[in-house]
């Protein structure tokens, strides 16, 4: 059934990937108000595309900020499911410039690898799924679900609109599950079912002593230190093996079950200390390095600052110090009552002499995870593996995608995180890449995912 479908994208290979290029060649940076209409540009080229794929009906949704890509395709029949695919057409800003080796709105193919802002995170991954539509209308005259596409623009500046907009016209985004291509494998050629999601929070602790940087000499021995201050307040949260010592931080964590452990450990994953560049690894006491990343909440000191820190020696006690610390999150921890177990542990571990301020992060969700043996995903990894021609592991993941939190809280629906990026793929950096065995091989997956629904 599906032969047809995969000659088509083998056939058009070549003019899909001019028009995938066409795309990434667009300067869709969501966080430069110099590029708003670049931006633009990316909302239209998918509208037109969209358009020309036959979808019954588009829309550019306006927010205060980026526009969102809305268009429905209702003719696969009143038995077939509704699904809605989310993506995000905005991408990372490209500094520092001096180092890409080719232009990044220059798309390029080297070494099997098509160089190019956003052509793994996300637009390549969304041109994906749209060519495979597009495959499916030219050959089959219809598509064997019915779909709601969403795609924003505002993904990389942590999607500002989009939550309200979801929520404003939850009836024309629903549906019956969810699919997101804005994920990857745990290695190249490797299929990846990616079956949870940490959740986040994060606060900024600032200490603030004199009100002026002061002499050392002069004062040192009268006057608390804000740095010495910010470091035995952070001391004080995570001990040397790893381990949160924030009262009530692990109250609510699920236990991490044997069957788990064992699914985790089938994962061969990445060499850490090796992709890292650090000496070892450091992980929670009791836990091995992937299951602590995978499915244990973590607590990280993102930035001090505070005091001198040019070249020589400037002998102040400065005036003020802060930090930044996120925690990522595991299912049963609420992201809102974490904040507050932090700001409860800062303030009783502030010293005296100096005024400690803690500053909530707006931006939290909460973890997601779906059972590995759902139907949605059991097509999933079953599609993976003969695109592949290997056996699927199921991995959770240490980021997060608040996006699938909202999509969960508001409509209620499975999502299936139908990822095809790899480690190596530099997102957010220069050089930012996209392997074209995963560009065919992941199309593949697409047209066997999607014949999985048609009626027979």
């Amino acid at each position: 059934m599906s032969d047809q479908v995969l000659n088509y994208l083998t056939e058009n290979r070549d003019r899909l990937l001019n028009k995938l290029k066409e795309f990434l060649a667009i300067q869709s940076i969501s966080t430069d108000s110099l590029h708003k209409s670049d931006v633009r540009q990316a909302a239209d080229f998918l509208y037109a595309y969209l358009e020309n794929i036959g979808f019954d009906q588009m829309e550019i949704i306006e927010t205060p900020g980026h526009p969102l890509v809305f268009a429905e395709y209702n003719q696969a029949g009143k038995n077939a499911p509704t699904v809605l695919f989310y993506g995000h057409y905005d991408v990372q800003p490209v500094d520092p410039i001096e180092e890409w080796k080719s232009d990044p709105f220059s798309p390029e193919v080297r070494d099997g690898r098509l160089y190019a802002r956003g052509s793994s995170d996300d637009k390549g991954q969304v041109f994906m799924q749209l060519a495979v539509f597009e495959a499916y209308m030219k050959t089959k005259g219809k598509i064997p679900v019915n779909v709601k596409v969403c795609i924003e623009g505002e993904e990389e500046i942590g999607s500002e609109h989009l939550y309200q907009t979801l929520y404003d016209k939850k009836d024309i985004f629903e549906a019956d599950f969810a699919v997101i291509s804005d994920s990857g494998m745990v290695a190249k050629n490797q299929p990846t079912i990616l079956y949870g999601l940490k959740g986040f929070t994060g606060i900024e602790i600032r200490v603030d002593g004199p009100d002026h940087d002061l002499h050392s000499g002069m004062y040192g021995g009268a006057i608390r230190n804000p740095n010495m201050a910010l470091a035995h307040i952070l001391a004080s949260m995570k001990n040397m093996d790893e381990v949160v010592t924030v009262d009530g931080f692990y109250d609510d964590v699920e236990p991490l079950s044997d069957a788990e452990r064992k699914l985790i450990e089938t994962v061969a994953g990445e060499d850490y200390a090796q992709a890292t560049g650090a000496p070892s690894t450091a992980s929670e006491k009791g836990y091995t390095a992937k299951e602590h990343t995978m499915a244990r909440p973590t607590f990280e000191v993102n930035g001090m600052y505070g005091g001198y820190q040019g070249e020589g020696t400037k002998t102040i006690i400065p005036a003020s110090a802060t930090a930044k610390i996120t925690c990522r999150l595991v299912p049963g921890q609420d992201p809102i009552k974490v904040q507050q177990l932090l700001k409860a542990h800062v303030d009783k571990a502030a010293p005296s002499g100096v005024k400690v301020t803690v500053k909530k992060e707006k931006l939290s969700a909460n973890a997601y995870k779906v059972e590995p043996d759902h139907p949605l995903i059991k097509k999933a990894a079953e599609s993976y593996t003969k695109a592949f021609g290997k056996e699927t592991v199921y991995v959770r993941m240490g980021g997060s995608i608040p996006v699938v939190e909202w999509i969960e809280g508001l409509y209620h629906i499975p999502i299936v995180l139908l990822g095809f990026g790899t480690p190596e793929d530099r997102l957010h950096s220069p050089n930012e890449s996209f392997p074209l065995d995963s560009y065919d091989k992941g199309m593949e997956t697409l047209v066997y995912y999607w014949e999985t629904f048609t009626e027979n």
